[in-house]
């Protein structure tokens, strides 16, 4: 008997065995034929969905009682199936999906599938592993929510100061390398003080609110608009030259001025804001186009509030 014949007859021949050690894994492991209908159900797959062999045994895909969607929440069986796909095309598809637990809550699990062949290459099925996804997807929760929490103002929901201080300077690298001329609005709601100060800071909180979604809905939607800080938003405006940038400005401080809050007795607060618009300048640092545009706003307010100052 030759070395390689040796190994061959090594090999365990006892199909329970190779069930065995399926059942020992972690992960889910499950086949199905060319109609999906599910033949084999490995007791991970029972841990990670609740449901035993006895019950997914003979049942096809299209039944949809694990009901996999995606991130978007589209139903998978019905299209989009990773399955179908490698049935289909005899190429491995991965995916991650939620599937739905026999108790009801969403399961998020990492999918890979690979088809079965025959002995002469036809495809006859095709065999789904997926594993918990829960730790990873936690991890990814947190990471985003630190992201948000770093450069999301609470109030407004619009990006905080920190943002903004980032974007100026990325769009002042653009402008020194492309030459597309792009601009910067500081922004001051006129009034704040006495808003808080005579109707109380909710009044104060919803008028900030109001004017970040009124500015959000006249900005262009590739403009980037803030909370500077305090009553002042911040916009970064690219692509714009020196008309298209004041008219942008003037349009902010009309539809701002036509715009009130609401008061517990059921009158309302007029709102405007005061808009310094700067263009940008070759060689500026992103701290000489911010005070410039300060300055060209508190011009504004000197001017007597509710307008824009262009340079």
């Amino acid at each position: 008997m030759t070395p390689e014949d040796e190994k061959k007859t090594a090999l365990p021949t006892d199909p329970a065995f190779y069930k065995d050690l399926l059942d020992h894994m972690s992960d889910g492991v499950y086949f199905v034929d060319r109609d999906r209908r599910i033949l084999y159900w490995n007791e991970g797959a029972q841990r990670l969905t609740g449901y035993k062999a006895e019950e997914m045994m003979g049942r096809q895909c299209q039944d949809d009682l694990l009901c996999h969607v995606d991130g978007a929440g589209r139903r998978l069986c019905q299209e989009g199936c990773p399955l179908s796909a490698s049935v289909e095309d005899g190429a491995p598809h991965e995916a991650s999906v939620f599937l739905r637990h026999k108790l009801g809550r969403r399961v998020p699990v990492n999918v890979r599938v690979q088809p079965m062949r025959d002995a002469k290459g036809d495809i006859i099925g095709a065999i789904e592993i997926f594993n918990d996804d829960s730790a990873q997807h936690a991890v990814r929760r947190r990471a985003e929510a630190l992201q948000r929490i770093a450069f999301l103002d609470h109030l407004t929901q619009l990006p905080n100061r920190r943002f903004l201080e980032m974007t100026v300077r990325t769009v002042l690298s653009e402008f020194e390398v492309h030459k597309d001329a792009s601009g910067v609005l500081l922004i001051d709601l006129d009034g704040f003080k006495n808003i808080n100060d005579s109707y109380g800071h909710a009044c104060g909180d919803l008028a900030l609110q109001e004017v970040a979604k009124t500015l959000t809905g006249v900005l262009r939607p590739t403009d980037i608009l803030g909370r500077w800080g305090g009553d002042e938003f911040m916009a970064i405006v690219r692509s714009v030259n020196f008309e298209n940038l004041r008219a942008l400005a003037q349009r902010c401080v009309a539809i701002v001025a036509a715009t009130s809050i609401p008061r517990s007795d059921g009158s309302r607060i007029g709102l405007s804001i005061s808009v310094g618009a700067a263009l940008l300048r070759m060689g500026e640092s992103a701290e000489e186009i911010i005070s410039r545009a300060d300055l060209l706003m508190y011009r504004s307010k000197t001017n007597g509030r509710g307008c824009a100052t262009m340079e």
